[in-house]
């Protein structure tokens, strides 16, 4: 029996990982695009940002969730060599991704119980609403590039996603720049030109990947149909369904942790929710690296079981979490120490900057929870093991970060947006602890 070394994972974990890790991190900067400039207009537009963007984020990446089941199927399925029936699941996928569309598009146009949550004012109120309303027309183009996505990096197909995404980002940085700040005849929008370029953006970037499919010989094998020629197969759908649900409701639960603190902060005012957004945007960018690891250890432990080869599957997911420990303590040490230089290069408001530079203290800690409970949770996907960890997501995260967060912000020794930061620094390592017993309890059943 060939013994599989920790530097061959790592060597198979790495030219799968870091195309995702570039694509991803292009999609990061739409976000941080969007906070940039939003930190020249003011703290006005930058709160309602923080709120604007959690609630789209809410929404887009429950729904993504859902449709992002065609991953560990479709790669099963690549394993297995049944390349036509990866393809059917892809087109199932797409059908999927239309459907959610018709609630998240109502809940983006419609957005007022987030607003009641975060307690805003008229006037927030509105460019909150200016906001989201832009993003209900992204949000379909979104949810057919997340099938497209799932589909390809499945079939170990990361660097067609990663050029998609970067084509969305060309078209996203100037067309913020000129619906944000106006150009000529165009005039200044502010916060509500963040949500119109995204919407452009992302439909620009789903019509390059319809093309893709059709121009590049790699999928052709797959018999990928046109979405109009096929009609939804019910039963296929409900196995999406099956694994996808609990599979959104975790990334739900995850992503809320993160969102739901958003809404709470807005309740202590513009300055500490325009510091909590600073701090949210940075270590989004960081767990890019983390998500990009996992994404690539589950497509690959995917394809090992579908294969039937469960050895190399067990090993492949332990070393993945042991370089994910590794990579995230490095990173998130940097970031610790190089706070202050980081926080002013994307404000020159004092007041901003003082409210984010506490928070960053904990990204170290929190970075290092996130990155392995995600590790953990995309190979128990790969196994199709969804239910329990959307369990645990729950409990930890809302349970201890969000229930935990609220009493240390609003006790009676209120400790702020920092209270928020310490309870959902100890909610992630509580998951990331229950999610790795778990994973070793997988590992043991399927040897």
């Amino acid at each position: 029996m060939t013994r599989i070394r920790f530097i061959d994972s790592v060597r198979r974990l790495v030219p799968q990982a870091w195309p995702i890790l570039v694509g991803q991190l292009a999609v990061m900067m739409f976000s941080t695009v969007d906070t940039l400039m939003m930190g020249r207009v003011g703290p006005q537009d930058l709160a309602a940002l923080a709120v604007g963007s959690a609630v789209y984020v809410t929404i887009f990446v429950g729904l993504m969730g859902v449709v992002l089941a065609v991953g560990p199927i479709a790669g099963r399925q690549f394993g297995a060599d049944d390349l036509p029936g990866a393809g059917r699941s892809f087109v199932q996928a797409q059908w999927l991704s239309v459907l959610l569309c018709v609630p998240g598009c109502l809940a983006l146009w419609f957005p007022d119980p987030f607003i009641w949550l975060a307690q805003l004012d008229a006037t927030q109120a509105a460019k909150v609403q200016a906001y989201t309303r832009p993003e209900a027309f992204a949000l379909p183009a979104a949810l057919l590039f997340t099938a497209f996505r799932g589909f390809s990096t499945s079939v170990s197909r990361p660097k067609a996603v990663m050029a998609m995404q970067l084509t969305g980002l060309a078209a996203k940085v100037p067309l913020n720049a000129v619906l944000v700040f106006g150009w000529g005849p165009i005039p200044a929008m502010g916060v509500a030109g963040c949500g119109w370029a995204t919407a452009i953006a992302m439909t620009a970037q789903a019509l390059a990947a319809l093309l893709l499919l059709r121009r590049d010989a790699f999928y052709l094998p797959f018999q990928i149909a046109h979405l109009w020629q096929t009609r939804p197969d019910w039963q296929q759908l409900a196995g999406l369904v099956r694994l996808g649900l609990p599979m959104g409701g975790s990334i739900l639960v995850e992503v809320t942790g993160f969102t739901f603190m958003a809404f709470f902060i807005a309740r202590l005012g513009a300055t500490p929710v325009a510091g909590h957004q600073i701090a949210v945007n940075l270590v989004a960018m960081m767990f890019m690296t983390a998500m990009a690891l996992a994404t690539a250890a589950g497509t690959l432990v995917a394809q090992h079981l579908g294969a039937d080869q469960k050895r190399e599957a067990r090993i492949l997911g332990r070393h993945a979490m042991v370089l994910a420990t590794l990579v995230a303590a490095a990173l998130g040490a940097v970031v610790a120490l190089a706070r202050e230089p980081i926080v002013a290069l994307y404000t020159s408001n004092p007041a901003a900057a003082a409210a984010a530079l506490p928070l960053l203290v904990w990204v170290w800690f929190f970075h290092l929870g996130d990155a392995l409970q995600t590790v953990a949770a995309f190979v128990l996907r790969a196994y199709q093991v969804a239910t329990l960890p959307m369990v645990i997501y729950v409990i930890a995260l809302w349970g201890l970060g969000i229930g935990g967060g609220y009493f240390l912000a609003f006790g009676a020794n209120g400790n702020g947006a920092v209270g928020f930061w310490q309870a959902a620094t100890g909610g992630l390592l509580a998951a990331a602890l229950l999610l790795s017993l778990l994973l070793r309890k997988v590992f043991d059943e399927n040897r």
